[in-house]
């Protein structure tokens, strides 16, 4: 910029030298010289105009430079405490650096004089695992067979719902079956009433009702056929049973020691089954009684009532035993 002034100040004189001497140069120097006058007020102007940019960019690189100035002393006070805080890290640091390489050879000495013992509790540990896993694997059995259990227990439990729910239908029969039974009992005892004081008795025991007709009220001696008197109490027994279909008749023939000796009759046996057959026919003829209700034995010699020891009772002994049992068949699907 001091160069462009000098260059400003050497032209002003060189034209005022030239004014000066211009009535005494020739007429073309004088051309040359006014020529050379408009180019140097040219380049003088381009110089002013020049100056002047030079003058703002100075300017502006004056006020650049003082915000430059200023952002050098914001970062400068930055970078002190900076520098500050980094000291500070620094001198953690080491000393973390320190604790740690103390920690380390800590360490070191440790291992070295507990390796027997460290050992000794890695065998130990390494046995309470194994033992831990035999438990476990243990508890898991006990733990499948607890559900096996709990299965069959839920199954047994149903199983035994099931059965009482039977037992209690088993009861209900039951219980009906002996009030019916009983019932019938009260039936069969009306309608033989006149012939209880002859040889006849009615009597109810373990579900049944068992009609106990003495030889003197069916039979003569050694005879298969039923007198008149027998027939009456046959006949209105009948009655009852026909009123009565769910009831099954057994008829059973007994008799006394007394070997039978007869050309129409064998022995004892043969006695006692033809005497319930005789039986077995009054009934069907007295009454419309299915046949398949019916069952004629005989038991012979072989089920006395008491010991055949005298004429009183042999007498005994000899009997017809009609006995009166409630269908089952309810009762048997029921256990099936």
């Amino acid at each position: 910029m001091i160069l462009r002034q000098n260059t400003l100040k050497n032209l002003i004189l060189f034209l005022f030298v030239l004014g000066s001497i211009s009535a005494c140069v020739p007429a073309r120097q004088y051309d040359d010289l006014k020529a050379n006058k408009v180019r140097c007020e040219k380049e003088n102007d381009a110089l002013k105009a020049e100056n002047l940019k030079l003058k703002t960019r100075n300017k502006e690189m004056q006020l650049q430079a003082q915000e430059t100035t200023r952002n050098l002393k914001y970062l400068s006070g930055d970078t002190t405490a900076m520098g500050r805080g980094m000291n500070r890290l620094q001198k953690l640091y080491d000393e973390l650096q320190t604790s740690y390489d103390k920690l380390l050879e800590n360490n070191a000495k440790l291992l070295s004089s507990s390796s027997s013992e460290n050992k000794t509790i890695m065998s130990e540990l390494q046995s309470t695992q194994t033992e831990l896993q035999n438990k476990e694997d243990r508890l898991n059995e006990l733990q499948i067979d607890l559900e096996s259990r709990e299965k069959r227990l839920a199954d047994l439990t149903n199983e035994l719902e099931l059965r009482e729910g039977k037992v209690r239908d088993l009861n209900r029969i039951l219980n009906a079956k002996d009030s019916s039974m009983q019932a019938l009992k009260n039936q069969v005892s009306s309608a033989l009433l006149d012939f209880e004081n002859s040889g006849l008795t009615v009597s109810q025991a373990n579900g049944q009702v068992m009609v106990s007709l003495e030889e003197k009220l069916l039979f003569a001696s050694g005879s298969t056929v039923v007198d008149s008197k027998g027939k009456e109490a046959i006949s209105k027994l009948a009655e009852v049973l026909e009123k009565n279909k769910d009831i099954s008749i057994v008829i059973e023939g007994h008799t006394d020691n007394v070997p039978m000796k007869s050309a129409n009759i064998k022995d004892n046996w043969d006695l006692s089954v033809m005497r319930a057959t005789s039986v077995v026919r009054i009934l069907m003829s007295s009454a419309d009684i299915d046949p398949a209700r019916l069952l004629p034995s005989g038991r012979g010699e072989h089920q006395p009532l008491v010991e055949n020891a005298d004429s009183e009772s042999k007498r005994k002994n000899r009997r017809i035993e009609i006995i009166l049992s409630p269908n089952l068949d309810k009762l048997y699907e029921l256990v099936e």
